[in-house]
This record gives structure tokens, C-alpha cells and sequence, in this order.
């Protein structure tokens, strides 16, 4: 395992920490796609139409000749019909319901209860999310993922960094531990092509730096949140969406020391590790037990009842 410097919100070096195993597994794109992908789709909205749209129309017709509200015999398709005005047996209509009719319905819409989740293996979905730890390590990946990025990079940031509650202070930390390019890179937004500018996604920005803490609710979630393109979550909550985001491994990430003590430690995401945080727990119904044959009864001597006397 390599050795990575810890360097203090004051650029100057506060020691040294192993890197644990997690970070030590070859980069393997095809997994890390797939992962992504999984939640991409468990992250899906479901979307459809209303279930009685183009169907609330009366439209039933007779198909028999001398039938009253009949169609037969009028020089007319069998398209279903509804009635708009009528003066005796003869009716005045529009055609409606089906596919090919104004205000019909849709042959085949979007279905609101379609399930779009896909199914990971567990060991599977661990051996990506290594994948991707691994790739964030690497200064090659990182820097063709664009993003700006030191001569001395990689190396751990200070538990000091977790306790910082303004914009400003973690700003200035970054910036002198040779973050000022990237802060600049993920600044420039630029306008979304598409239907999605008038959808209330106009602009878009690029993804930034992803603080990878020791614990949930630290105060360096709230003093990130005003910088574009930042992400702050806890070791035992990492997922390959957040190391890879849109598939492409090599995220720029910043772990805490703590971060990645707590990650040796527990052995988060190792194949031995069990329940890791955010896995979901498949409750398993336990078999109904056999029951027991019952002991066979004593058979009972067959009484012979007397003949019913005759009057």
C-alpha cells in the first residue's frame, strides 16, 4: 500500500497515512458504468398519462342492420362513435376512443407504474465502488476528467477541514493547498442545449470537488454547499454515482485523515465486509417448519349395532 501526505488547511505537511486496501483495486470501467447506471435508473421519476384519458366518451354503437343507434348500412367505417346530436333514428357523430381519432387515446403511453430500477449484485456494486476509489487516487485520471488539479496531488486533508462552518475560511483553504484553477473551472456555467431551458434547467455546471468526511452532519456540509460543484458525504454513504459521476471515473475527491481511518478500520466495501451503509437488506421469509406427523390413533374395536326391531 502507498503512503499519501495529509496536508493542514494551512498548506504545510501534518503527516502521513496508508492507504487501505479499498484503493489498491484495478480500475475497471465496464463495473463502474454499470453501478452508476443503477441508481441513475432507481433515481427515475415515474412519468404517464392520466388512465382514463380518451376514454371518457360513451361511444358503444349497434353493428346490426335496423338497429336503433346503428352504424350499419350507412356508407360509414366501424371506428367507435359518439353522439353529438340526433333528430329520430338518425344520429349525428364523431369519431372517438380509439388511436386514430381526434381526442382519442394513445396507443401505447408511458405506463406510470413501470418499474425502471435495475438489480446490482452486492459484491458486485463493492468491487465498482473500489473501482472508483481507486481511479480518485490516480492524478492521470483526474486531471482527464478535467479538472484542475496540483503538481502534488494526491494527498489527504486534515481533519481540521470537517470543522470549517464558512464559505469563506474552506474558500481560502482551498485555495492555498493550489485549488484556485479548479474553483475558477467550476464557477463557469453554461446554458443547457434542449427542452431543459424551459424546464427550470437552464444552466448547467461542472462537477467539482467531493469531501469525503469521517461522519454524517459535519459543519463542513453547510460552509460547502456556496461552492459550485461541491459534494460532502460521509465514508459509509460513498457510491459510484458520486466517485464517477456520469460514468467517468476519477473524480477530484478530498478524503479527511479520519475518513480514511474509519475506511481501513470497518473495511467498508471489501468483499468480507458485511453490512455495509446504504446496501439494502433483502428480508429473507423463513420457511414455514414441517409439522410433525401426528402419532397414528388407536384403532378402535368395530361395535356391530343390532338390528331395529320390527313392529
Amino acid at each position: 500500500m502507498s503512503k499519501l501526505k495529509v496536508m493542514s488547511a494551512q498548506n504545510s505537511e501534518a503527516g502521513s497515512v496508508e492507504l487501505p486496501q479499498q484503493f489498491s483495486e484495478p480500475v475497471r470501467q465496464d463495473l463502474i458504468m454499470r453501478a452508476v447506471l443503477a441508481i441513475q435508473a432507481a433515481n427515475r421519476q415515474p412519468y404517464g398519462g392520466y388512465g382514463d384519458a380518451g376514454m371518457r366518451h360513451s361511444t358503444k354503437l349497434s353493428r346490426r342492420r335496423r338497429d336503433y343507434k346503428t352504424s350499419y348500412g350507412y356508407g360509414i367505417s366501424r371506428v367507435p362513435r359518439k353522439i353529438m346530436n340526433r333528430r329520430g333514428r338518425r344520429m349525428g357523430w364523431v369519431g372517438a376512443l380509439s388511436p386514430g381519432t381526434v381526442g382519442g387515446r394513445r396507443a401505447h403511453p408511458p405506463k406510470p407504474y413501470a418499474d425502471w430500477s435495475q438489480k446490482v449484485n452486492t459484491l458486485e456494486n463493492r468491487k465498482a465502488i473500489r473501482c472508483a476509489l481507486s481511479a480518485t487516487v490516480d492524478a492521470q485520471l483526474v486531471a482527464a476528467r478535467g479538472h484542475k488539479i496540483p503538481k502534488v496531488f494526491p494527498f489527504i486533508i486534515d481533519d481540521a477541514f470537517e470543522s470549517m462552518q464558512k464559505t469563506a475560511d474552506l474558500e481560502a483553504a482551498l485555495v492555498k493547498i493550489g485549488f484556485a484553477d479548479e474553483l475558477v473551472r467550476a464557477g463557469v456555467t453554461r446554458i443547457r442545449a434542449g427542452r431543459g431551458k424551459t424546464r427550470g434547467r437552464k444552466h448547467k455546471s461542472p462537477t467539482s470537488i467531493l469531501f469525503v468526511v469521517s461522519k454524517d452532519a459535519t459543519p463542513l456540509v453547510k460552509a460547502a454547499s456556496n461552492l459550485s460543484g461541491t459534494d460532502v458525504i460521509a465514508v459509509h454513504r460513498v457510491n459510484a454515482l458520486l466517485l464517477a459521476p456520469g460514468t467517468h471515473a476519477g473524480r477530484l475527491t478530498l478524503y479527511t485523515k479520519g475518513a480514511i481511518e474509519r475506511l481501513a478500520k470497518e473495511g467498508l466495501f471489501l468483499q468480507s465486509h458485511k453490512g455495509a451503509s446504504g446496501e439494502k437488506k433483502v428480508a429473507v421469509k423463513a420457511a414455514p417448519a414441517e409439522k410433525k406427523a401426528a402419532a397414528p390413533k388407536s384403532a378402535k374395536p368395530a361395535v356391530k349395532k343390532a338390528p331395529a326391531k320390527k313392529n
